[in-house]
């Protein structure tokens, strides 16, 4: 007699699915993200998140959609497909222009990549971008015009054009700009799973990742 349907294994789909359970488990470790952290954004129990990641469950395939969101990834790379080459010229005038809280963000490399380089428009003024971050990961900053206000820890630094930083993301660390017209900066770092709206510089979307 051939077993029915489990939730997990509808019609006996995921039979036919690899073994995603070493994705998983790296793609959420990549993130930062505490097994109970992980299967919260994604509705599900610690338990369940932890069958699919140790090869006790096998995913649907809606499962899988909702977790390559939560992770911020595609199913292929679930699945361990390989992706296509990616584009390794960024055209001026490409990706568009996104906004969060007054801060502007231009995407200044590849997406998918184990880094992510922005270009970055900071506005005068306190606001939600100044509020304090730490998370895992490394950034890098260099100042194209205007001033800007870092504060790492208990220091504060004032940076002028043409001055750059890089430092670990687990220091507090929070930044602002300091001339009346704004700065322009040059912003790399090694949080991959952030979007444009919710990275470390600033943006309400922020604050689930720090």
């Amino acid at each position: 007699m051939t077993p029915g349907p489990t939730p997990d294994r509808p019609d006996g789909a995921a039979d036919q699915l690899p073994a995603v359970a070493p994705q998983l488990r790296e793609l959420r470790r990549r993130a930062g993200l505490t097994l109970e952290a992980a299967a919260a954004r994604a509705r599900l129990s610690p338990a369940h998140l932890s069958r699919l990641e140790t090869g006790r469950r096998q995913p649907s395939l809606p499962l899988l959609l909702g977790l390559a969101r939560t992770y911020g990834t595609t199913v292929s790379e679930l699945l361990g497909e390989a992706s296509p080459a990616a584009d390794p010229i960024v055209r001026a005038g490409g990706p568009a222009a996104r906004e969060a809280d007054g801060w502007t963000y231009r995407q200044a490399g590849g997406a998918g990549r184990g880094m992510q380089a922005l270009r970055v428009r900071v506005p005068y003024g306190r606001g939600p971008g100044e509020l304090v971050r730490v998370h895992p990961g490394e950034e890098w900053l260099y100042v194209l015009e205007g001033r800007l206000r870092l504060h790492l820890g208990e220091a504060e630094y004032l940076l002028e054009p043409g001055d750059s930083a890089h430092f670990d993301s687990l220091t507090p660390h929070r930044i602002g700009a300091a001339s009346t017209g704004g700065a322009d900066l040059l912003f790399v770092h090694t949080l991959l799973q952030s979007s444009l709206a919710g990275l470390c510089l600033g943006g309400a979307a922020s604050t689930t990742h720090h």
